[in-house]
């Protein structure tokens, strides 16, 4: 379920330009970090995916098909949005009742619901919350009702906006653990983030915006071992990296378990 954005525009009703012409194409399968300081264009680009943005220019084409004119309603049976507000996302009154909406509006049957529904639960660590009201949940609690909520319609790319806002250290190894489930599914996962260790650990591309436009495209070592993309973006290269650039090293270190493997030769 490849992605291909071509010479991607976008206006608000305001008058404020949003994307300048952004190119990209991403495979089936790919796990792929976009960075950028507030107001790079990042949600806008990846609002599009599913037709909640329309271009004003260029155009979005998923699996080879132009999303102009298709209807939010069919394109989320290909792309699934966790939004970065979980509470412009939940509505239903138990947090099984908010997962299964996604699977039961897609037409699944009742076994497929329950297998899909019981993942998601299980993955996000809400089984035990399965019949709690949502909104009597922590906001960290409620971002992984929404991530699960997209789970549950087991589409073939799953968009993040800002998944780790609020998580502690497990909310974050768990979204870490969806993630790898996801990529082991064979699925595109695409995320919009400000957590760079975060993207170090878990991408192995990153597109870097600004100002609408890509500063940058590549591995995580190429895009922020690039002093002027990082200043560029507004943003810090991974902990690790600073750490070993700190210590001398020349050689490319952007997770924890890179570093101990380097600084144990």
């Amino acid at each position: 379920m490849s992605i291909q954005v071509e010479d991607l525009h976008y206006t608000y009703s305001s008058g404020t330009v949003a994307l300048q012409g952004v190119s990209l194409s991403i495979a089936d399968g790919e796990r792929v970090a976009i960075v950028g300081q507030n107001g790079a264009g990042k949600t806008t680009l990846v609002r599009h995916l599913n037709g909640i943005f329309r271009a004003t220019g260029g155009r979005v084409l998923v699996d080879g098909q132009d999303l102009a004119g298709r209807e939010i309603a069919e394109l989320a049976r290909t792309v699934g949005y966790v939004f970065q507000n979980p509470n412009e996302q939940l509505f239903a009154r138990t947090v099984r009742a908010e997962v299964e909406f996604g699977p039961r509006n897609l037409g699944y049957d009742r076994a497929r619901r329950d297998e899909l529904v019981d993942w998601a639960l299980t993955a996000t660590r809400l089984t035990e919350h399965a019949t709690s009201h949502p909104y009597h949940l922590s906001l960290a609690e409620r971002k992984r009702v929404a991530i699960a909520s997209v789970l549950a319609m087991d589409t073939p790319v799953v968009v993040f906006d800002e998944p780790t806002t609020g998580q502690d250290h497990a909310g974050v190894r768990d979204v870490s653990e969806v993630i790898a489930q996801l990529h082991a599914r064979g699925r595109t996962v695409i995320a919009i983030t400000h957590d760079m260790d975060f993207v170090a650990e878990n991408f192995d591309r990153v597109v870097a915006m600004a100002q609408g436009r890509v500063l940058a495209d590549g591995t995580v070592h190429e895009v922020f071992a690039d002093a002027e993309v990082v200043a560029g973006a507004a943003v810090e290269a991974p902990a690790m990296m600073r750490l070993a650039q700190g210590l001398g090293w020349t050689e490319s270190v952007t997770t924890v378990e890179r570093f101990v493997a380097v600084l144990a030769r």
